[in-house]
């Protein structure tokens, strides 16, 4: 289980004068073995992904994709089999049509589901994007709910896990689905291992042998050694412009897991018939394969990244979610802040030490699918990708932020400096500014 630091709900840490640079040095000499630990871990996964271009036979002509209906497209082919390989799985779609995670997990619902059906979440309540699709909230634009597909949830357990004990009754009615969310998203909650969600399938399947074990994965690949299809989920969907797009997959989506359940997803995102044979890659082919290359390295910075970040603020007695140094089974980082001006002055800081758009000061705005307006830092050269640096944090209590992604960490860092700049600013902590505060 993922380590939860118990800290108070405010900060409490030091309010001496350094200098916020020599705070982050500190903090990454600390970190020093744990950094080493997750450099090390890169090498077995880039050879699981270098081991799938081989297998497959990747080659220059794989890069080029067809126009049209896309019918016989080998680029596509080679990418949907190579990405199967890496994710573990009998079967794999990989689609630039995919908007977003959301748009690949809910082709993915709505694929394989059916009216009279029932979904059941045992992560509790899902991540903001997937209410509307689940038709929790919102009306009129053609949610499970409104498709006749009942929807339950078991609640989590008061220390945030899954209740394992309650599953049973929770699996009583007839079940066509079980939606399990690997990482916390905007809970306060442990990310589930591999390990668990294979103990949670297994328990499933035992209950319910016809049920279908889908995981929505985002945030989650490559960060350990097995995916969940490798240890009994039938179905997983995540994003590109998260782990496995290594920061520079320009779009797109991904489900794998069981061959016919992928041909439903598919023929969900086009059409009964069509299914996984249609589809243009717009020519983007070897960015994806290039992200995918990539992707096991950006993952160590990532964590490493969020680590630092772990070990920087529950230094100054915030309480963070994991702590530095935890087994991790996603990139995301949450910091407790518990003040709306410290979650903005954080985000702000951030965005100015961004590579894109760091002139921008992020304000709390509705964003579509979300139930609250949201404050983001996301200077990023991919739009929304959140494999590159960025923070987020819904505008509500207990005032979490939400950090993620990162091409080297010491990007987190020099943004950090910043971050502490920024606190220093409001009187929480005693850091002297690295640099000039601007009025907003």
């Amino acid at each position: 289980m993922e380590q939860v630091c118990p800290g108070p709900t405010g900060p409490t840490g030091p309010t001496d004068t350094a200098d916020p640079a020599d705070t982050i040095a500190a903090a990454l000499e600390r970190l020093a073995p744990v950094a080493a630990a997750r450099t090390a871990a890169v090498r077995p996964r880039l050879a699981r992904v270098l081991d799938a271009f081989a297998a497959e036979r990747l080659g220059v002509h794989h890069f080029a994709s067809v126009s049209g209906y896309g019918h016989g497209d080998l680029g596509r082919e080679v990418l949907d089999r190579v990405f199967a390989r890496v994710l573990q799985a009998e079967a794999a779609a990989v689609r630039l049509q995919f908007v977003s995670g959301t748009h690949a997990i809910t082709a993915a619902l709505f694929g394989v589901l059916r009216p009279g059906d029932r979904l059941l979440a045992i992560t509790g309540r899902p991540y903001d994007t997937l209410e509307e699709v689940i038709g929790l909230r919102g009306s009129g634009q053609g949610s499970l709910a409104e498709f006749g597909i009942t929807y339950d949830e078991l609640p989590l357990t008061a220390d945030g896990l899954v209740d394992e004990a309650g599953l049973e009754d929770a699996l009583a009615p007839e079940t066509r689905m079980v939606l399990i969310q690997r990482s916390c998203g905007y809970s306060w909650r442990p990310s589930l291992s591999v390990a668990t969600i294979g103990r949670l399938c297994e328990r499933v399947r035992a209950l319910r042998p016809e049920c279908v074990c889908f995981v929505d994965n985002c945030y989650g690949e490559l960060v350990q050694d097995l995916e969940p299809t490798a240890v009994g989920a039938d179905l997983i969907a995540g994003s590109l412009i998260k782990n496995l797009g290594g920061t520079i997959a320009p779009t797109g989506g991904y489900v794998a897991g069981r061959r016919e359940l992928v041909e439903m997803a598919c023929c969900r995102l086009t059409a009964p018939g069509i299914g996984s044979e249609g589809g243009t890659g717009f020519d983007q082919y070897r960015l994806l394969f290039q992200g995918l290359f990539l992707a096991p390295q950006m993952v160590a910075e990532a964590l490493i990244g969020a680590d630092l970040v772990a070990e920087v603020f529950a230094g100054l007695g915030y309480p963070v979610n994991p702590s530095a140094g935890a087994e991790r089974s996603d990139v995301i980082q949450a910091v407790r802040l518990g003040d709306p001006d410290r979650l903005i002055a954080v985000c702000r800081a951030f965005q100015r030490c961004s590579p894109v758009g760091a002139y921008l000061d992020p304000v709390p705005a509705p964003m579509p699918g979300y139930a609250s307006d949201l404050v983001m830092a996301g200077g990023t050269f991919i739009d929304g990708s959140t494999s590159e640096f960025s923070a987020d944090a819904p505008l509500r209590e207990p005032w979490v932020l939400y950090a993620q992604g990162g091409t080297h960490h010491g990007h987190v860092a020099l943004a950090l400096e910043r971050a502490l700049a920024a606190l220093a600013s409001l009187g929480d902590i005693g850091a002297a500014p690295v640099c000039a505060a601007r009025s907003d």
